[in-house]
């Protein structure tokens, strides 16, 4: 009986040694736990909010404080919580491509224009989180960057979007100018609402879109039909312009026929002017030539009619007298015969050589 006393009174021991080793290990373990969980950092683009569960000293609740990006901050886990929210460029794509957003169906924007048309468009819709208004985020609006998203930014984005689309008729939504127009009116509505939950709208981008399937199939005829239409007036522009080349070519080749009819006129024209002036200038030179001869002739009968001239005339006669033979006529009738010298001033009378006196 006392040997197992003592066996019994040794294993007790052992026991409660162990359940020492095990409360000891269970301790530690817990103070590791929470070391570990008191350690909250920040990335290098987040800043950080804390909220305090319970509080010996201050007021529980969210504080009223934003904790700088790129840090480490300890905080016992039981009571205070600890939320990062980030400030880098969000991007939300809604399109109709299955698992290309941020959904796993199609999730582009579907819209009625103006005049009645249905129409879905894609839209990608980028965004960010104002830093300093993290702890107002954290307090009335979301708890993290997840339901930020999700339960706010979609719900605003995919709705408002529909206000400035629908403004449009779809012929006037047909052009670009008037889409681009919609999406910055879209952006400045957008951030007019999530602006007052701390979020800064960058851009708003409509994407592909689509009518429903008649519209679409008027639209694609209406694009042949445009495509033709240009077709032709290029080919008419291509023959006008070659009619114009062709003109061109023929009132070159028109002008150039006046050109050598006009050079040739004006070379006649100068010839006979040339000619005329010749003879002009021959028949003036005739004319005074003439004068000068006539009046030299006028002179010259002046000359011969004074007493000098009767002897030249008479040096004249006896020249082409001299040496020759002179025969004497008699005169008279038949009853008579008279053999008188010959008067030969007489003679020069009758022949008309000399005036008589």
């Amino acid at each position: 009986m006392k040997t197992f006393g003592s066996l019994l009174k040794i294993t007790n021991m052992n026991a409660k040694i162990i359940f020492n080793w095990i409360k000891w290990g269970l301790a530690i373990l817990a103070l590791v736990i929470l070391s570990l969980n008191s350690v909250h950092s920040t990335g290098t683009t987040e800043v950080g909010v804390r909220t305090m569960k319970w509080s010996l000293f201050g007021k529980s609740g969210v504080e009223n404080k934003v904790y700088q990006p790129g840090a480490t901050y300890f905080f016992l886990p039981v009571f205070n919580e600890w939320e990062t929210f980030d400030a880098r460029l969000q991007i939300v794509e809604m399109t109709a491509t299955p698992g290309k957003g941020n959904t796993l169906g199609s999730d582009d924007i579907p819209f009625k224009t103006k005049d009645g048309n249905d129409i879905r468009i894609d839209v990608i819709f980028t965004y960010r989180v104002d830093p300093q208004r993290a702890a107002y985020i954290r307090q009335f609006v979301a708890k993290d960057m997840v339901e930020l998203k999700e339960k706010v930014f979609r719900t605003v984005a995919r709705s408002k979007p529909r206000d400035y689309l629908g403004e449009y008729s779809t012929e006037l939504f047909y052009h670009a100018e008037n889409r681009n127009k919609a999406a910055e009116n879209a952006k400045q509505g957008l951030q007019a609402i999530l602006g007052e939950y701390g979020i800064i709208v960058e851009n708003v981008a409509l994407m592909d879109y689509r009518f429903n399937a008649d519209y679409q199939m008027i639209i694609t005829n209406k694009k042949i039909a445009d495509t033709k239409t240009k077709t032709l007036i290029s080919e008419r522009d291509s023959t006008v312009e070659m009619n114009k080349k062709l003109l061109q070519d023929a009132l070159g080749e028109v002008n150039k026929l006046v050109a050598q009819a006009d050079g040739q006129y004006q070379e006649a024209v100068l010839g006979a002017d040339a000619y005329f002036q010749q003879q002009t200038n021959l028949a003036a030179a005739t004319i005074i030539e003439g004068t000068a001869e006539a009046a030299s002739i006028k002179k010259m009968r002046e000359a011969m009619m004074n007493e000098g001239g009767l002897i030249q005339v008479k040096m004249a006669i006896a020249d082409s007298l001299r040496g020759k033979r002179i025969i004497m006529i008699p005169t008279g009738n038949a009853n008579s015969f008279n053999l008188q010298t010959l008067d030969l001033n007489d003679i020069l009378k009758q022949v008309g050589l000399t005036k008589p006196k």
